[in-house]
């Protein structure tokens, strides 16, 4: 029988409220090198703590939110 390895807590524990770049990148369904650029550009909102970056777990929403609004715009233009 093959133990199986448990999930990393920001993957199973909704109620965190600063998650690692790649559990947000995860829970938009992008790849690790786009989440990591979007924190760079400053689109998706990221603080640090320490030497860690996170990324608000309300910061998600917000970005799908305008990524929404700014598609919405133009697709009514």
């Amino acid at each position: 029988m093959t133990a199986i390895a448990p999930e990393p807590l920001a993957a199973t524990d909704p109620t965190l409220a600063l998650l690692p770049v790649e559990e947000a990148a995860r829970r938009l369904g992008i790849g690790r090198t786009l989440a990591f650029a979007l924190v760079a550009s400053g689109d998706l909102e990221s603080v640090t703590v320490g030497r860690l970056r996170r990324v608000p777990a309300d910061a998600i929403g917000e970005y799908v939110a305008r990524l929404r609004k700014s598609q919405n715009s133009r697709s009514a233009a």
